[in-house]
């Protein structure tokens, strides 16, 4: 399978199918144009298409050694073709030999670049993993009460991080988990992102109620003066004893939660701004209880799957397939419901897409 990169494992590169079927048809008419000079007499030559072999033996490659040897290779069949074809004037011979030197150098250079290119894009994925790894730390598999399945998907090939962002920690008011979307891009909305997951940390510990919560990652978002974005977010909070959890949504699609098979969204009585707007905009955080039972599933996401479009611009229906999925195990429940999301959208995603699937055991 290729990576993000389109590398093998290895570092070979991977062509898609219809790359390789053009590739072949090219060495064929190669084939075909020196079985046509052979057969043509000695006063036709076809030998400037010779100067392909180079750039056909470049393809699917990163080692320039190849398009040398390929460029060898048809200097070769060239001298021999001219041997043949005497009645062909030396010019026509001399500027194909030319011609198929100078594309073999052309070649050779492109895939020293590509290669280069392709080092500068496995150091990137090195420090974008390690940065995934810092930002979003692994989540346990159970922490408290619950059974916990994450995904992240980003929509960049080349990052493994965006602007989602999701956290679960066990405090002494119960499991506390996070999942946001900052609204901007680059490196700025990860840096916010960061920001985000560092007061929630500590304020997730030490407040015990979740909206005040909610108002601590407002106030650090609205304090920073160098950043515009803001950042829709869902809190919720169960405790480790049987009873309600606490949700609070700042202007984030609703959660899921699945009671006898059948998901169903957990709508806000009240709407509450997006985290760093609490300020401009009229409304404030409140914590809205939410029964959670034994065995009751409850996802969190971000719009990078709400809002994925098929073919014809329609939206993905998540609650409706999410409850015809035929398991509830959290971990396989992801797995299947991102599988049925890329073959709804028929290509890769357009947005970052955050998953997070907790079990009340």
């Amino acid at each position: 399978m290729p990576d993000v990169f389109g590398l093998r494992r290895g570092g070979r590169p991977w062509l898609p199918r219809w790359a390789r079927r053009l590739t072949i048809a090219g060495y064929v008419l190669v084939l075909l144009a020196v079985a046509a000079d052979v057969t043509s007499g000695t006063h036709v030559t076809y030998s400037p298409v010779l100067a392909t072999l180079p750039v056909l033996a470049s393809t699917g490659t990163r080692r320039a050694t190849v398009p040398l040897a390929a460029g060898l290779g048809a200097c070769a069949v060239l001298v021999a073709l001219a041997f043949y074809d005497v009645d062909v004037a030396p010019a026509v011979m001399a500027t194909a030999g030319g011609t198929i030197v100078a594309i073999t150098f052309f070649s050779c250079a492109g895939v020293i670049v590509m290669a280069a290119q392709d080092r500068e894009l496995v150091r990137v994925h090195t420090v974008a993993e390690a940065a995934q790894r810092a930002l979003l730390r692994p989540v346990p598999r159970r922490i408290g009460p619950l059974v916990v399945a994450v995904r992240y998907v980003a929509a960049e090939a080349e990052a493994r991080i965006g602007g989602d962002l999701y956290e679960v920690i066990s405090t002494p008011y119960g499991v506390r988990l996070i999942i946001g979307d900052v609204r901007g891009k680059g490196l700025a909305a990860v840096e916010t992102a960061a920001d985000v997951l560092g007061v929630f940390r500590e304020a997730a510990r030490a407040e015990s109620d979740l909206a005040e919560v909610a108002r601590r990652l407002d106030s650090a978002l609205a304090r920073c003066p160098t950043s515009e974005e803001f950042v829709t977010a869902v809190l919720v909070g169960v405790p480790d004893a049987p009873g309600p959890a606490d949700v609070v949504n700042c202007g984030h699609p609703p959660p899921l939660i699945s009671h006898a098979g059948r998901f169903r969204e957990v709508t806000p009585p009240v709407a509450a701004p997006p985290l760093g707007l609490r300020e401009l905009a009229d409304g404030d955080y409140r914590a809205c209880p939410l029964t959670f039972d034994s065995g009751d599933l409850l996802l969190l996401y971000t719009d990078g799957v709400a809002e994925a479009r098929d073919t014809v611009d329609r939206f993905y229906p998540l609650a409706p397939r999410l409850s015809a999925l035929p398991t509830r195990e959290p971990e396989a429940m992801l797995d299947e419901l991102l599988s049925d999301v890329r073959a709804y959208v028929g290509s890769g995603l357009k947005d970052d897409a955050a998953l997070l699937a907790v079990r009340r055991e």
